[in-house]
C-alpha cells in the first residue's frame, strides 16, 4: 500500500509512473488526496473540541471547589453538546479513514525507475541469457507423455481424488519431487536463509499484509467457515512472520527460506499452454523472503537474481531472465524479473521464477518497520522470490533430459534422488 504522505507529497509522479502499468489514475490519487484532506480536516475539528471539552472539565471541577455550582452547570450543558459533536466528528472522521484504506488499497505499486513500459509480456526485456538448448531424439516428447510411459505422475488419478490441477507424484516421480525440494532449501541454507514451516492457511489480515487481498481474492481458495485462505505462495506466511514488529537496524537483513505447498485456483486458465505441469491448482515451491533497509533493497535484489541462476546454472538447465513491464509486473511489485526455462520438447519458455522488490508498500500494509540509529522508526523494504517452483522445472528436466534410454537425473540432484535415470 502506498504511503498517504507520498502520494500527496508526490502524485504528479505517482500518476506518471502508474501509466507505466497502463492505469489511468488521475482521479483515484485525487480521490485519494481529497479524502485524506477531509480526514484531517475531520481530525483537526475533533481534537478542538476534545481539548475544549478537557478544559472545561478542568473548569467545572475548579468551580464545584469553589461552590459556584450554578456556574458548573452551566459548563455542564456545553460539555454534552461537545461530547455529542466529538461523536459525530469521531464517527466522520472514522468513515472517511475506511473510505481512503479502500482506496489505497485499489492502488498497485508504483514501478521503480528501471521497469520498461509496455502492456503485454511481449514487452518484457530479455537482461540474461543462458546454457545451450539441447537437441533431443527423434521420439522425444513432452512431459506429459513421459510422465505416462515411465509411471512417474498420475494426472488422471488426481482428478478422480480432487479435480484437474491436481497430481499424483509417486515412486521415483515422487522422490525426484522431494529431492528437488530439499536441494533448494539445502542452497538457500547455505546461501545464509533461515529454514522455516509455516502454516498453509492464512487469516484475512495476512493475505492483505502482503497483497493478494482484496487484489486477488478469486485466486485463492477459501475456507469459508473459518474465514481462512490456502496460502498461493509461501511468501504470504513467511512475511507475516513480521507484522507489527519493530526491527533493530543491526537485525537486517532477514533472510528466511520455506518449503509449502501452494494453492491457486488460477480461474480461466485452459488450452495446450497451460497442460500437463505448466499450471496447477495445487504445486510445491521453495520460497526466500528478505527484509531489508531501503538503502540496500535494490543490491538484495540481484543477489537474489544470482543465487537462482546459481541454482539453474547447476541443473544445467538453458534459462533466460526477464525484467518485467509495468503491464506484466504484479500488483504489489515495484520491480520483478522473471526466470524462465527453455521446454525443448513443448519448443517455448516456461516461467520457473519471479523474484521482486516490494519497497515499502508491503510493510506499510504490515506496519513492519525498523528503528534507525537516530532512534526513529522507518518502514523496512521486503523482496522474495521463487528458489524455485517446481512443476515447470521438473517439467525442464524430464523434457530436456530425456534421452532413448530414460531420463537421465541431473548430477547435482543424484545425491539426493538415490539414482541416476528415470526407465
Amino acid at each position: 500500500m502506498l504511503q498517504t504522505t507520498f502520494i500527496r507529497e508526490n502524485s504528479e509522479k505517482v500518476i506518471a509512473a502508474l501509466a507505466k502499468r497502463n492505469i489511468d489514475a488521475q482521479a483515484i490519487i485525487n480521490d485519494v488526496i481529497r479524502l485524506d484532506e477531509e480526514r484531517r480536516a475531520a481530525q483537526v475539528e475533533l481534537d478542538n473540541v476534545l481539548s475544549e471539552s478537557n478544559k472545561l472539565s478542568k473548569d467545572i471541577g475548579e468551580l464545584m471547589k469553589s461552590g459556584e455550582k450554578a456556574k458548573a452547570a452551566i459548563l455542564k450543558e456545553k460539555t454534552i453538546k461537545l461530547k455529542e459533536t466529538s461523536k459525530s466528528l469521531s464517527e466522520k472522521a472514522e468513515t472517511l479513514a475506511a473510505q481512503l484504506t479502500q482506496q489505497l488499497y485499489a492502488i498497485p505499486n508504483v514501478p521503480a525507475d528501471l521497469v520498461p513500459e509496455g502492456k503485454t509480456p511481449d514487452d518484457n526485456l530479455t537482461v540474461f541469457e543462458h546454457g545451450e538448448i539441447p537437441t533431443l531424439h527423434t521420439e522425444a516428447q513432452p512431459h506429459w507423455e513421459l510422465v505416462k510411459k515411465y509411471d512417474i505422475i498420475d494426472f488422471e488419478l488426481g482428478v478422480k481424488i480432487t479435480g484437474a490441477g491436481f497430481p499424483v507424484y509417486k515412486g521415483k516421480g515422487a522422490r525426484l519431487q522431494r529431492a528437488l525440494i530439499a536441494y533448494f532449501l539445502d542452497k538457500n541454507v547455505a546461501a545464509g536463509y533461515t529454514e522455516y514451516q509455516v502454516p498453509h492457511l492464512v487469516n484475512e489480515a495476512s493475505g492483505i499484509g502482503t497483497g493478494q487481498l482484496p487484489d486477488k481474492e478469486g485466486q485463492m481458495y477459501h475456507a469459508g467457515i473459518d474465514d481462512l485462505y490456502l496460502i498461493p505462495t509461501a511468501e504470504v506466511p513467511v512475511t507475516n512472520l513480521f507484522r507489527d514488529v519493530i526491527l533493530n537496524e543491526n537485525d537486517l537483513p532477514v533472510m528466511c527460506t520455506a518449503y509449502t505447498p501452494c494453492f491457486r485456483r488460477e480461474a480461466g486458465s485452459y488450452g495446450a499452454h497451460v497442460r500437463g505441469l505448466n499450471r496447477l491448482h495445487q504445486f510445491d515451491k521453495v520460497e526466500i523472503v528478505r527484509v531489508e533497509h531501503p538503502s540496500k533493497s535494490y543490491e538484495a535484489l540481484e543477489g537474489m537474481v544470482e543465487h537462482v541462476k546459481q541454482i539453474l546454472s547447476e541443473l544445467k538447465l538453458p534459462y533466460r531472465i526477464l525484467r518485467l513491464c509495468g503491464g506484466d509486473m504484479g500488483f504489489a511489485s515495484a520491480m520483478t524479473y522473471d526466470f524462465e526455462v527453455f521446454s525443448t520438447a513443448q519448443d517455448r519458455w516456461l516461467e520457473i521464477s519471479s523474484v521482486s522488490n516490494f519497497e515499502t508498500f508491503q510493510s506499510n500494509r504490515l506496519k513492519l518497520r525498523f528503528r534507525d540509529k537516530d532512534g526513529k522508526n522507518q518502514l523496512a523494504h521486503t523482496l522474495n522470490g521463487s528458489s524455485l517452483a517446481l512443476p515447470r522445472v521438473l517439467a525442464g528436466i524430464l523434457e530436456n533430459y530425456q534421452t532413448p534410454e530414460g531420463i537421465v537425473i541431473p548430477e547435482v540432484l543424484r545425491p539426493y534422488t538415490g539414482f541416476d535415470i528415470i526407465n
